[in-house]
């Protein structure tokens, strides 16, 4: 036989074994699933690097005894519902899912294979789980704060400029967070004597519009609800604000690294280490139903310094001592 149809012959057997022939000492290669928006972005890598070395702790390693299936999404809703459905056409043994869109989405296409979610704002009211002590399903992970922080973002918002009082919700009609996030955003801002405004944007044009709004209806200051398409546009979105002399609050501080003025909200990188346990526990032999939903508990205000002198604010000492990280 001569070597290239020798080595043609090898490489097909080995692609058409399958994958649990490979793992180590007889044991079959477990596979995960994970739907996320952005491939390229590092702050995404940073993320994937916590949960992966979380899961390596409890003794599951990428390329050893775990194979890893991505697929990326932009945010895009018809991207989703594919990566969805191409996921569990693989019959992974676990999906981690970000936020709220990718979870209905992988709803429509399995309720076996088990699912952790990150960042998912409300999950008993979005449908995806009975209860949080008792999830009694396939669902499971690790609950956003979002929606519970609006009242907070709205206070740190007017300490750094306390002369505004029409405030801009910029929010995704596309993802159902919006809607739980002006709810008490608006009941907040009642409270406080602050007049709440909602601009929906779910794509580039759309953030550009929304800005211009804000301008013409004397908008003086600005919160951006999480979401995958405002994620990818954060350099975008706080350069318009900065055009726009608008200060702005996120609930990530990945914004704030952009040019954003602030954010405050729980902390991603916790998140998706906690994933990382959730999911080497499922591997083990645990299920969803019995893993209890994990309440955000390590909050973050981080605050830009240099957008704050370009927008011509004082930054008050009592925010300085708050802040966890202060970018200059």
């Amino acid at each position: 036989m001569r070597r290239r149809e020798f080595i043609t012959l090898i490489s097909s057997a080995v692609a058409s074994r399958p994958l649990a022939a490979f793992g180590q000492r007889g044991e079959r290669v477990r596979r995960i699933g994970v739907l996320i928006p952005f491939q390229a972005d590092p702050e995404t890598q940073a993320l994937l690097a916590a949960f992966k070395q979380r899961f390596k702790e409890l003794g599951w390693t990428e390329g050893g005894n775990v194979h890893i299936d991505y697929r990326f999404t932009d945010g895009n809703p018809e991207r989703t519902r594919a990566a969805s459905a191409e996921l569990v056409g693989l019959s992974p043994d676990v999906i981690l899912a970000y936020a709220n869109p990718a979870v209905s989405s992988l709803m429509q296409v399995t309720q076996s294979i088990p699912i952790v979610f990150t960042q998912a704002s409300d999950p008993v009211g979005s449908g995806f789980v009975s209860n949080l002590a008792h999830p009694g399903g396939n669902i499971t992970g690790l609950a956003a704060s979002s929606n519970d922080t609006a009242p907070k973002q709205l206070e740190l918002l007017a300490m750094i400029a306390p002369s505004a009082s029409r405030i801009g919700i910029l929010g995704n009609p596309n993802n159902p967070n919006f809607a739980s996030v002006l709810k008490n955003a608006q009941v907040a801002g009642e409270r406080a004597g602050l007049f709440i405004t909602p601009v929906a944007a779910g794509n580039v044009e759309e953030i550009e519009r929304a800005f211009a709004a804000f301008d013409k209806q004397g908008i003086q200051g600005v919160i951006a609800t999480t979401d995958a398409v405002f994620f990818a546009q954060r350099e975008h979105i706080a350069e318009l604000a900065l055009a726009k002399r608008l200060p702005t609050m996120f609930s990530q501080r990945e914004y704030v690294e952009a040019g954003g003025l602030m954010s405050y909200g729980a902390s991603s990188i916790d998140a998706y280490r906690q994933a990382g346990i959730y999911v080497g526990r499922i591997l083990k032999g645990e299920k969803p139903a019995d893993l209890p939903i994990v309440q955000a508990t390590k909050f973050e205000l981080v605050i830009n310094l240099k957008t704050a002198k370009a927008l011509g604010l004082n930054v008050p000492t009592s925010m300085q001592l708050l802040a966890d990280e202060m970018i200059e």
